[in-house]
């Protein structure tokens, strides 16, 4: 019954947006690119991402791309956990064909934020979020979606009989569906504004020697090349059947390309063979990484194999709003505006270290 009634209102969420074909399969490789601006994990912190593209010379004083023919990457994880999520997609979606047109490229890829949001885990979405979709429009769709809700279950009853469709329960039904809500689920389904743009992009790209991802990859995935767990991440999103034979529960697998953390948190000796294996798979140096804030910088593991961008904020200081840069072998690192190197091994990488340490240090809140 359960699964009968989320059709029908899986239904009348798909009848708010407007139908568009599948679409078009995009590249997930890149060779030959000269300048690559990599940002993390963004929580609808919209002021963070503006300061970076910015601070990286990829939009202009008019939010328009400057940034030529730069590969911008952001890791994934654009909602949830602040209100500006929509201001950002709405900035991404205009740079992108704009970066296009300019010999350069905007990477959003798909991070388990994205999915959640688009398969109606909404956890960790804020009222803000929702409210960010609401219009004096807002109380009549909630009003239909609460008529769509009570038609669906006088249609399947639960096994424990129907509830008492009193002003109780209509108030329960309204603190649990802000203003905005239903207007935010239209736009993630994958005929909406935001799902049907997320399905244009990837959860794995490669750029000349640097695989970027959100997450990681396990031994279980391992197997895999990118365009097949791009694959299976696109048709789990859309809704449809595993590939035989393709990654399994790709979505939601703590050890898929969206979820694992063992690149980023696991005891080095006990993980450099799957890097290591992970390098060889698919043919790169480096595996640039977000959703683990391991490190309060730009950070690398393993000599350099893996760079993590997910940045935590260190105590007693403002976020730092860092972003790595990729210039052919060179990689920096932008901390508080300022450019540093990114060493990854010994002494080298203690000196970084240092440096980051000195710079916190010295702009407390």
């Amino acid at each position: 019954m359960l699964v009968s009634i989320i059709k029908v209102l899986a239904a009348f969420l798909a009848a708010m947006t407007i139908s568009a074909p599948d679409p078009v399969q995009a590249q997930s490789t890149w060779d030959h690119v000269a300048r690559v601006v990599v940002i993390g994990d963004l929580h609808g912190d919209y002021a963070k991402l503006h300061d970076m593209l910015g601070q990286a010379g990829l939009i202009d004083a008019r939010d328009a791309w400057s940034g030529g023919a730069a590969h911008l990457v952001q890791l994934g994880d654009v909602p949830d956990r602040a209100p500006d999520t929509r201001r950002i997609l709405d900035l991404l979606m205009r740079l992108e064909p704009q970066a296009r047109r300019a010999g350069g490229f905007v990477h959003v890829l798909i991070g388990n934020h994205e999915a959640m949001n688009m398969q109606g885990d909404l956890r960790y979405t804020t009222p803000g979020e929702f409210a960010a979709f609401a219009d004096r429009d807002s109380p009549g769709r909630r009003d239909a979606y609460y008529a769509a809700e009570v038609a669906a279950l006088q249609a399947h009853p639960p096994a424990g009989g129907l509830p008492a469709f009193d002003r109780a329960y209509r108030a329960e039904f309204d603190a649990a569906h802000p203003l905005g809500w239903v207007e935010h689920r239209a736009a993630w389904q994958p005929a909406g504004v935001y799902g049907q743009w997320v399905l244009t992009h990837r959860a794995l790209i490669r750029i000349d020697d640097t695989l970027y991802l959100h997450g990681g990859i396990a031994p279980e995935f391992l197997a895999f090349d990118i365009d097949a767990m791009n694959e299976a991440v696109l048709a789990a999103l859309r809704g449809q059947p595993e590939i035989a034979g393709g990654p399994h529960e790709i979505l939601w697998n703590e050890k898929g390309p969206l979820w694992y953390r063992g690149l980023a948190q696991t005891d080095e000796a006990a993980e450099a063979a799957q890097v290591a294996a992970v390098l060889s798979r698919h043919g790169v140096r480096h595996i640039v990484l977000g959703h683990t804030r391991q490190y309060p910088m730009i950070n690398s593991r393993f000599d350099g194999a893996v760079i993590l961008a997910d940045v935590a904020t260190p105590s007693v200081c403002a976020d730092p709003h860092a972003f790595l840069i990729k210039e052919g072998d060179a990689l920096t690192a932008v901390h508080r505006g300022h450019r540093l190197a990114l060493r990854t091994s010994g002494e080298a990488h203690a000196g970084y270290l240092s440096e980051i340490a000195a710079l916190d240090g010295a702009e407390p809140i």
